[in-house]
């Protein structure tokens, strides 16, 4: 095997990774749509499986803005998913511990000497 025989392997490998990479994207996408019927969902797989490279260039062509929105909303969504994971996990901010002892200095519950070091801990 020679050196140009290697590199033409490597381009063709390359090539079909990506072709693999759209086509599960295109799977991912038709699955992920939920204004799509089951049946047409079914006739996209179909001809996804018998005529794949045609099919999926249409299917890029007709319907590639709604799989971008749809990936669009799907990274939102995860997004906001993370940001109120590490809300509910990080706790109180200082200002929140602040009002927090602010409330019990008022109440009458600890002193102003423990609200001032409760103050301190929380802007430390």
């Amino acid at each position: 095997m020679g050196f140009w025989d290697f590199f033409w392997y490597m381009i063709w490998a390359f090539f079909f990774v990506a072709y693999l990479m759209v086509l599960f994207s295109i799977i991912g996408d038709i699955f992920r749509d939920h204004k799509l019927n089951g049946w047409f969902k079914a006739i996209w797989i179909a001809f996804l499986i018998f005529v794949p490279f045609l099919t999926a260039l249409i299917y890029l062509i007709a319907r590639g803005r709604g799989m971008a929105e749809r990936s669009a909303a799907s990274a939102q969504q995860a997004k906001d998913a993370t940001d109120a994971y590490i809300r509910q996990a990080a706790g109180k901010s200082p200002s929140d511990e602040i009002a927090d002892a602010a409330k019990l200095l008022t109440a009458g519950t600890i002193t102003t000497e423990e609200y001032e070091k409760l103050k301190a801990k929380a802007l430390a």
